[in-house]
């Protein structure tokens, strides 16, 4: 198919290839330089679900910025069951009022919509941080008991501590990996709720960048059969043995059953198209509350191979059936590709040289913060494949499973990297979890344990890695282990002993140097570049935090982009770069700091608008078509007759520069350092003309603009699905009275949206304050040099979204994007917002009526029993009464206008008394609601409700109890 396309067949499961950059006319391509979308019919397809037992839990979810002091508990009463499980105090307990706090959707990053502060952290981007805190009510289908029930969140910035029901299920050290929580045992059903509560303490640092805070990936509810294949439990990754290919899968399965299971594992092997082509069973038995794993052996016979060109996807549907029904499934994309690093000639894949041409990469973008939609994600790497990047270092943590997927369709090498340095326990578990996570994955070329680290020369750093490699080789046996070292190379004892394959970190004068001295050691570069540029600026202005776009500042640990590749290509035994860094990113100002508040470093700024580099990287890195581009604009008004140095990237043999049609020479080109030249400013039209053998294969023209007239609305595609979730940015611009773009307006733009809401805004000045996050449905945000952009999802159902963008004294621009009736992902249903009384006290039987007042001595934790509503009172051989107690302080809203109180249902003959004072009776000893009116008021209420049981009956409350305003 026509690379220029974005494929919307199946190549694996449900995969894109990237749209790359084509030479076009000035009035074909976009403002920001990228093609006019293609009139696709529908929208980007979603990332195939690849565990059927898993439901988003997004919606719902009740959020409050800033910590919550929990009260000293009063007496010995109440510091006794403080301690007890599920008796949680403050924010975490299940009654917790959390009605005024605000309803928020994940995934989340609570920083993103903070001002720029002086006084915060300059490392994470002069953004506040701080504690925050999330509640979420779900109920559980009573079909549910019995099986295994589980919380993923996919990642908390930063660290978190998660109760469920009033019980800690959860402490998390680090941003990046998943939580997994067992709810099993915690889980409650019917009408009973569960309560999720979560404390997130983002100030709290992993890294010296912009790291978000809060609940910012997914998070899910699983729900799978008693017997079944645990998280992340197959292990599938393609082998080549004796010239064959085969397929091993080990399928790790777990039991909360309360007997040993028997049970039949069966994988199936999907060929690209969905067709089965070969298939392999197992038997296994599991012992309660266990686990044990299942292996087999799938022959593909002669497969597709994955690379970076074609990645063909196969999957392994792996089924566990018990009895001979299905129970549980699982389907793992896979790839068919050989890897080796050679110390002389770098890297092969599939015996074939392949150079990295790869960039370093932050989960983070211009008004969204780190909370990526998985729409964006997937723009983002196509801008990436556009420039011929074929490989990615996740710097410098576990990246999003969404964004590993993508990689795994697009055709991207990645280096996985692990976030901490450390081989502790706790630490140990988030690299095991990241292995286990993406063995399967035919992207992922490269573990790398560590980052310039300190102790990286030192005898305990060797002996970290040595434990940190290992584990990673016990899970995988089929790649290499890096590290990312920026110095003690040459040290007598250093980590590089550990290491498969040597990663430097800049230190480009020293791969001469280290492979003569070590010969068999693998190298390539882990990072390198940290070059400046500020997007559509050509002049430098320290004072004004400006970095010219011509690839002359860099820092002085890095070098140029240009000077950089120069090193790297030159020398086959280095496998290749990851520049740093594709996209600009908040935080870490460097050069430059206050006010400034993001990075110079990408190629690509905050929205994904290219910079110079990038066409310098495209005529680096493309090989199968030709490229041109000139740098800079060509609209300087006042500087005629004024000397403009034009610099133009080419991949081809020729150069021919022409402005107004006057020829101004030909040039041998340079692919790697570019050509130059001085050409006195005349406004008009300035082309570059590419050629090989003498003929024209490739062009590029820049137009002088005239002032600005109007707006203009670009969208990443015309069409978006109706499924509450697909995301893409639209580009905002000014143009002038013949349609051109004016790359020098930086004017004031306003905008509404309509069938889709506003997730974030942003224009790639790393020294704007502006707000990033604005109302859903209208904005504003300053043009910078001619760009802005604003990010939207698109709503419910089929329809139109319609954007409109205002500015003062130019005609406005209005743009309508089809909306697809595609149906939503399953979300676990969002519950209505009632107090639940889930916790009483319950006396022993009385023959006769007991008064009201009766109550338990303080201290007594032993003579009343503990009771949840919805459980009933066994039935008594003699009739009698009982005294079921609370105390409850109702939450704001009828505190302040009154409420009611309401028994689903009681069972027996009652009384409810709330501070002494009867308020409802029950006459029928049949099972029925009971209600009543709470009069207004603050302050804690003691609720009493007298029921007389008749002999042989179940009795007291035996469903939920709640107030509601």
């Amino acid at each position: 198919m026509d690379r220029r396309q974005v494929l919307r067949g199946s190549v694996g499961a449900g995969a894109l290839v990237a749209v790359p950059l084509r030479e076009a006319s000035a009035a074909a391509l976009r403002d920001d330089g990228f093609p006019m979308p293609q009139p696709v019919p529908g929208p980007r397809p979603r990332l195939p679900g690849s565990d059927p037992s898993r439901t988003l839990l997004e919606l719902g979810w009740r959020f409050h910025e800033g910590d919550i002091r929990t009260a000293e508990p009063q007496g010995h009463h109440e510091t006794y069951l403080s301690v007890k499980a599920g008796n949680a105090l403050g924010a975490a307990a299940m009654g917790y009022d959390d009605s005024d706090w605000s309803e928020v959707r994940l995934p989340h990053d609570w920083a993103a919509a903070q001002p720029f502060v002086e006084s915060a952290n300059v490392s994470q981007g002069y953004r506040p941080r701080g504690i925050g805190w999330y509640r979420r009510t779900l109920r559980l289908d009573p079909a549910d008991r019995g099986k295994t029930i589980e919380l993923h969140f996919d990642g908390i910035a930063t660290n978190a501590t998660i109760w469920v029901n009033g019980s800690i299920v959860a402490h998390n050290w680090s941003a990046y990996n998943s939580i997994h929580v067992d709810l099993t045992p915690f889980a409650r059903f019917a009408q009973e709720m569960n309560v999720i509560a979560i404390r997130v303490d983002a100030d709290a640092k992993e890294g010296w960048w912009y790291e978000g805070a809060g609940l910012y990936r997914h998070a899910w509810l699983v729900r799978r059969a008693p017997v079944s294949i645990v998280s992340d439990g197959v292990h599938c990754d393609p082998r080549l043995v004796g010239g064959r290919w085969q397929v091993p899968v080990t399928a790790t399965l777990g039991n909360v059953g309360r007997e040993a299971a028997a049970v039949t594992v069966e994988a199936a092997l999907l060929d690209p198209e969905g067709r089965e082509i070969a298939t392999a069973r197992a038997d296994a038995s599991v012992s309660a509350l266990g686990r044990a794993d299942a292996q087999l052996t799938l022959d593909p016979g002669t497969p597709r191979l994955w690379s970076v060109e074609t990645p063909a996807l196969y999957t392994v549907r792996t089924r566990v059936l018990r009895d001979g029904v299905v129970v549980d499934e699982r389907r793992v994309a896979i790839g068919f590709r050989t890897i080796r690093f050679d110390p002389d000639q770098g890297l092969f894949v599939n015996d074939a040289p392949v150079k990295l041409k790869g960039v370093c990469l932050h989960q983070d973008h211009a008004g969204v913060g780190v909370a990526l939609p998985d729409a964006l994600i997937a723009w983002r790497l196509e801008r990436l494949k556009a420039m011929g990047c074929n490989a990615i270092r996740m710097s410098h943590n576990a990246a999003t499973a969404e964004l590993m997927d993508w990689c795994d369709r697009m055709g991207f090498l990645v280096m996985a990297e692990n976030r901490l340095f450390n081989p502790a326990p706790d630490y140990m578990a988030q690299l095991e979890w990241l292995v286990r996570r993406d063995r399967n994955r035919p992207s992922v070329i490269l573990w790398s344990v560590f980052n310039e680290e300190p102790m990286q020369g030192t005898e305990a750093g060797v002996e970290m890695v040595r434990r940190m490699a290992a584990a990673v080789h016990r899970l995988d046996g089929s790649r290499p282990v890096t590290g990312a070292m920026n110095g003690s190379f040459y040290n007598p004892v250093n980590v590089s002993s550990e290491l498969d394959v040597m990663g430097f970190n800049y230190y480009q004068a020293d791969y001469d140097k280290f492979h003569a001295l070590n010969p068999t050691k693998p190298i390539t570069s882990s990072e390198d570049t940290s070059a400046y540029e500020t997007r559509g600026a050509f002049e430098t202005n320290a004072a004004g935090h400006v970095i010219t776009s011509y690839d002359t500042e860099a820092t002085s640990w890095g070098a140029t982009h240009r000077d950089t590749w120069k090193n790297i290509a030159a020398r086959p035994f280095v496998a290749g770069g990851f520049v740093w860094t594709g996209f600009d990113y908040h935080g870490e100002p460097t050069p430059h700091d206050w006010p400034t508040i993001a990075s110079f470093f990408g190629i690509l700024d905050l929205c994904g608008f290219p910079k110079t580099a990038f066409d310098i990287h495209r005529a680096h890195w493309m090989d199968d078509k030709p490229v041109v581009a000139i740098a800079p604009h060509w609209t300087w008004p006042g500087r005629e007759g004024q000397p403009i140095k034009v610099f133009v990237s080419s991949n081809a043999e020729t150069v021919a520069l022409r402005l107004n049609g006057r020829e101004l020479g030909v040039q041998k080109v340079d692919r790697i350092m570019g050509n130059e030249w001085s050409v006195p400013y005349a406004p008009g039209r300035i082309e570059a003309l590419a050629m090989r053998g003498g003929k024209v294969v490739a062009h590029a023209v820049h137009e002088t603009a005239g002032a600005p007239v109007a707006l203009r609305l670009t969208p990443a595609r015309t069409a978006m699905a109706g499924d509450d979730e697909d995301s893409q940015p639209i580009t905002i611009s000014a143009v002038d009275a013949r349609g051109r773009h004016v790359p020098t307006a930086n004017l004031m733009t306003r905008f509404t949206v309509s069938g889709a809401t506003i997730l974030g805004v942003g224009n790639g000045d790393p020294n704007s304050h502006e707000p990033e996050q604005v109302a859903p449905g209208a904005g504003s945000r300053s043009l910078f040099n001619g760009l802005a952009q604003l990010i939207v999802r698109a709503g419910k159902g089929r329809g139109s979204i319609t954007v409109q963008a205002m500015a003062n004294g130019l005609k406005p621009a209005t743009l309508t994007i089809a909306r697809a009736d595609i149906a939503p992902r399953l979300q676990v249903a969002v519950m209505p917002q009632v107090q639940a009384l889930t916790d009483w006290r319950r006396s022993a039987r009385f023959t006769d009526q007991p008064a009201p007042t009766l109550a338990p001595a303080d201290g007594d934790n032993n003579s009343w029993d503990f009771v949840k509503s919805g459980t009933a009172t066994p039935a008594d051989a003699q009739p009698g009464w009982r005294a079921y107690r609370t105390r409850a302080t109702p939450w704001k809203r009828v505190a302040a206008q009154g409420g009611t109180i309401l028994f689903e249902s009681v069972g027996g003959r009652a009384e409810l008394w709330v501070d002494g004072r009867k308020l409802a009776h029950k006459a029928d000893a049949a099972p029925g609601p009971l209600r009543a009116p709470l009069a207004a008021g603050q302050g804690t209420r003691t609720i009493v409700l007298l029921v007389e049981a008749p002999a042989g009956a179940r009795s007291g409350l035996l469903g939920p109890v709640t107030i509601v305003p």
